[in-house]
């Protein structure tokens, strides 16, 4: 990671926590914020889910959360000093990477709430 980017992925680790496995800045994203990929070898999201709906317990495997630091909102992001604002733009981000990885949200009005506040604050 290249130092100017060290801070942002530091902050989303500590956001994130246990949710991800790790948090990588990327350049092979053009369009979206974040994604979330697997390690080599690990299963994919996809195949957890599936084996999950067939009884068997594969454990947590996390995800490792890719940001683009050259998309707007996360170069907004990294601006952002209030640690409350942070950690809802933190959690919307990764939530819409699990939205875009086909992975339905563990709490929905979670979400909402988050992207109402980050909106209002907008405004």
């Amino acid at each position: 990671v290249a130092t100017e980017y060290e801070p942002v992925v530091t902050r989303f680790k500590d956001v994130l926590g246990e949710l991800i496995s790790d948090v990588r800045v990327t350049h092979r994203l053009t369009d979206s914020p974040a994604c979330l990929v697997t390690e080599e070898g690990d299963l994919s999201s996809h195949m957890r889910r599936v084996l999950k709906a067939s009884g068997q317990d594969l454990g947590a495997g996390q995800p490792i959360l890719e940001i683009n630091p050259d998309h707007p909102l996360i170069v907004k992001i990294r601006e952002e000093s209030e640690g409350a604002r942070f950690e809802d733009w933190a959690h919307v981000l990764f939530d819409q990477a699990r939205l875009g990885d086909g992975t339905p949200l563990d709490d929905p009005a979670e979400y909402v709430r988050r992207m109402n506040s980050l909106m209002l604050g907008l405004l």
